[in-house]
């Protein structure tokens, strides 16, 4: 794995301030039943790491310590943690709004019976891999048989009243592109992905999420094995546009790591690029001190935001206001 942080710490991107604080991202840990080659957490089934129960724990006493509106669950799969679903229960009485980030195929690994009819009852919403609506393209990015399994579980989703009119069940798909190239516009990809998939499948979904693919972990190790990585740097900052600014995630969210560990973005976690605080910052430190305020950390990565139509983890940027 080539390390690609000593070809993005030095840049020139804008500097960045977090304004308010409405969401924590929490990575739960690092095993994934998938591999993916664009992961830029390089999760797989072989990682270890994994979220414990004392620091679930503190994950709920900020969440109710800041009143913070949005719980947004990732890993590797989060549902492999063993406190997820505690941490969602928990979460939800708060009344806080919880995503999480599923592959979809999760949901029918051993130990994960009944999943999707936990994430319904709950009112989760799911934010869903999908990278293609074609069989070839899904199982040559995630794996063979992937797609199939990724139907069946978006079938069974819709069928607990996952987008369905009316229903408070919210399903979003995810987009990334299969190589180092910028996504296309994410409303036309939507377009598509619903006469697709509604043609094909009968599925019905709420949005569609368009994301760079960022230089960083297993898919930036790739650009730099092939010889791209610098020509890809150079497409996402030829491409920067700056009214994408203002609405970056990192204004509003905190993201957290398996250990507790603070960061300004769930990219800059992979990074090791910690928030700006003196010391390690921790989960403990949200107990004590609000990070409105605070100078967020920036890197050539950053450009993947915004470039184009810009990229976050709720999808484009392009039109959306702060």
């Amino acid at each position: 794995m080539h390390a690609t942080l000593p070809l993005l710490a030095h840049t020139d991107f804008p500097a960045l301030r977090r304004d308010r604080f409405q969401t924590l991202q929490v990575n739960l840990g690092y095993r994934c039943n998938q591999s993916c080659v664009h992961c830029h957490v390089n999760a797989g089934p072989t990682r270890t790491e994994a979220m414990d129960g004392d620091t679930v724990d503190l994950v709920l006493q900020v969440l109710e310590r800041r009143a913070l509106q949005t719980l947004d669950l990732t890993g590797g799969a989060p549902e492999l943690n063993p406190h997820f679903r505690r941490l969602v229960v928990a979460a939800r009485a708060l009344g806080v709004h919880v995503i999480d980030r599923c592959n979809l195929t999760i949901l029918f690994e051993p130990g994960q019976e009944g999943l999707a009819e936990f994430l319904a009852h709950q009112q989760v919403e799911v934010v869903a891999s999908l990278p293609c609506y074609s069989v070839g393209n899904v199982d040559r990015q995630r794996g063979a048989g992937v797609f199939d399994k990724s139907i069946a579980a978006l079938q069974r989703l819709n069928a607990l009243g996952y987008a369905q009119p009316g229903s408070p069940l919210v399903l979003n798909l995810v987009y990334n592109p299969q190589g180092a190239v910028l996504p296309p516009p994410q409303a036309g990809l939507q377009a598509d992905y619903e006469r697709e998939l509604a043609t094909h499948f009968g599925i019905r979904f709420n949005h569609l999420y368009a994301l760079t693919n960022m230089p960083i972990q297993r898919f930036g190790s790739t650009l730099v094995s092939k010889g791209s990585f610098e020509s890809y740097l150079q497409l996402l900052k030829g491409a920067f546009r700056a009214e994408n600014l203002p609405t970056v995630m990192c204004h509003s969210q905190v993201s957290v790591d398996w250990q507790g560990d603070l960061y300004d973005c769930d990219f800059n976690q992979q990074l090791g690029l910690r928030v700006p605080l003196p010391g390690r910052a921790h989960l403990r430190d949200l107990l004590e001190h609000s990070p409105v305020g605070q100078p967020i950390r920036v890197a050539e990565h950053c450009y993947g935001c915004t470039a184009g139509q810009g990229s976050s983890c709720g999808g484009a940027l392009a039109g959306r206001g702060p």
